[in-house]
């Protein structure tokens, strides 16, 4: 209380003000705010503003000043917003819905073989199968940017793999001849000349004798299992990757083992026995696997072409024409019988291919030396071909499983049978289903890419490991013989030849004793 008289007695007007303006400036611990600048900008509000009486609001400007200098320090606390999973999936889509321009308009007229998008999802969803009508949609609208930018002739909905991570979306479309297969020719040329050869050394290492099973070669594409080419996607709107053609040992490989896909392409497949790629080459695999056992039609819907000879009639055919004379089947018989349906896919031999290839015969020029080497080797036994059902044939051929029917059979509905659908379920890929109505029918999968194996899946036993060496006598290393040993040998060897030469002397004097 001295300080203020103090002040007031020792100083002048001037050096009070300043010491009250300082005292006024020192700021708040709570609110980091002093009353000097709040007193200045609740009379600039006031001036601005000049509110009716003023003397009554003072207070709630004052309020509403604090206010708002504490939301603006409360913001720059606040993180940036960051979209929604939602929000990120709905900008991928956006592109989906994007109408074409007029002249795209005018060339989206001409007729392509694209499906029916509403006809499709109402069967299917009579069915009981797919993934509901906005999922659907948006596929579909992604097959159509598909057609567009890769120029498809035909594209249709495979189905949906299911993954540990994500899933896949495949789009099945015709192969189109072109500079795939240069690039491909170019490829296996690179690595022929890239391959290492050591004729240059003066001293050559020693190789091994030893030669590795022949490689069954992979079908050319537009054939057998690389009929079709197959695209994927994770989620509609994102970019379609082309998966590569599939080979006999692939197929054959994962026929062995029980794998599900994680949902990225490069993801190592671990396995036993060893798979000879990664994800992708396993994904394509399995749709290949998949599509040979249950991509079906109703009967007469195709009719076997007429490429193959007449010499050639107990191979399989591979080429099928579509029937103009179909008049569809009821759908109550189709709901019964399954003779009534039909494979239209070939059917994957043992060997990884749909066509059989004799590896027993040499392919390719040899050398010289390799050809007598051949020569000088026991021919072996010529091998049976293998021969698998011919295109088109009945499910009802169709063999049952650890005891379970490799089809079920049932109409979309009971009640309206009239206007129901045939609907046809695969019990040995799980997902896989088909419908017939009248002429339409269509084939799609959903499911986790795994076959069914009856009870627990067991995997393959590692084979026994392979002895180092035989054991026998003729290997094994004997004991050095001492210096007595080899003494008594050699004359046990002299002894013999001293022997026969007396024998030969004494022969030579009886011949001569005769001549006398």
């Amino acid at each position: 209380m001295e300080q203020p008289d103090r002040c007031q007695a020792n100083m002048d007007p001037s050096v009070e003000a300043a010491c009250l303006k300082s005292f006024m400036m020192q700021s708040s611990t709570d609110s980091n705010m002093n009353l000097y600048d709040h007193f200045t900008q609740v009379l600039l509000k006031v001036i601005d503003e000049r509110p009716h009486n003023a003397v009554d609001v003072i207070e709630d400007i004052s309020r509403d000043l604090k206010q708002a200098l504490s939301e603006d320090q409360q913001s720059t606390l606040r993180d940036s917003s960051q979209a929604s999973a939602a929000e990120l999936l709905a900008q991928q889509h956006r592109l989906l819905f994007n109408r074409p321009r007029e002249a795209d308009q005018e060339e989206e007229e001409v007729e392509t073989a694209f499906p029916n998008v509403s006809e499709i999802g109402f069967y299917l969803e009579q069915a009981g199968v797919g993934l509901g009508r906005e999922e659907m949609q948006r596929i579909f609208l992604s097959l159509k940017q598909l057609v567009e930018s890769q120029s498809l002739l035909r594209c249709r909905l495979w189905g949906k793999i299911l993954g540990t991570e994500s899933n896949y979306i495949v789009a099945e479309a015709d192969h189109q001849e072109g500079e795939e297969e240069e690039e491909e020719n170019a490829e296996e040329e690179e690595k022929e000349i890239e391959s290492p050869q050591n004729d240059s050394e003066a001293d050559p290492l020693p190789q091994s004798t030893y030669k590795p099973q022949p490689v069954v070669p992979k079908e050319l594409k537009g054939t057998g299992a690389n009929k079709y080419v197959y695209y994927v996607c994770k989620e509609p709107g994102l970019p379609w990757v082309k998966l590569p053609s599939v080979t006999p040992t692939q197929i054959a490989v994962a026929r062995q083992i029980c794998k599900f896909v994680t949902g990225r392409l490069d993801a190592p497949v671990v396995s036993f026995p060893p798979f000879p790629g990664n994800e992708t080459n396993y994904l394509r695999a399995q749709i290949a696997r998949i599509s040979a056992g249950t991509q079906v039609s109703p009967r007469g819907f195709f009719l076997a072409g007429e490429e193959e000879s007449e010499e050639e009639d107990e191979a399989p055919r591979d080429s099928y024409e579509v029937n103009p004379d179909f008049e569809g089947v009821p759908v109550a018989e189709m709901a019964e019988s399954l003779s009534t349906w039909v494979h239209h896919v070939q059917h994957i031999l043992p060997q990884g291919r749909c066509t059989w290839v004799n590896m027993a015969v040499k392919q390719g020029e040899n050398s010289d030396e390799e050809m007598e080497a051949e020569e000088d080797e026991e021919e072996p036994d010529e091998p049976e071909p293998e021969i698998g059902p011919p295109l088109l044939t009945p499910l009802s051929q169709d063999q049952e499983i650890f005891n379970t029917p490799p089809w079920s059979l049932r109409m979309s509905s009971n009640l309206t049978g009239q206007h129901a659908a045939a609907v046809l379920r695969s019990n040995l890929w799980p997902g896989a289903y088909a419908y017939a109505c009248e002429k339409k029918f269509e084939n799609i999968y959903i499911g986790w890419g795994v076959k069914y194996t009856g009870g627990g899946y067991s995997p393959s036993v590692p084979p026994l490991p392979q002895n180092e060496y035989p054991s026998g006598p003729e290997i094994t290393e004997d004991v050095d013989p001492s210096p007595e040993e080899e003494q008594e040998l050699k004359e046990s060897l002299e002894e013999p030849h001293d022997s026969q030469e007396d024998a030969d002397e004494d022969e030579d004097e009886d011949e001569d004793e005769d001549d006398d």
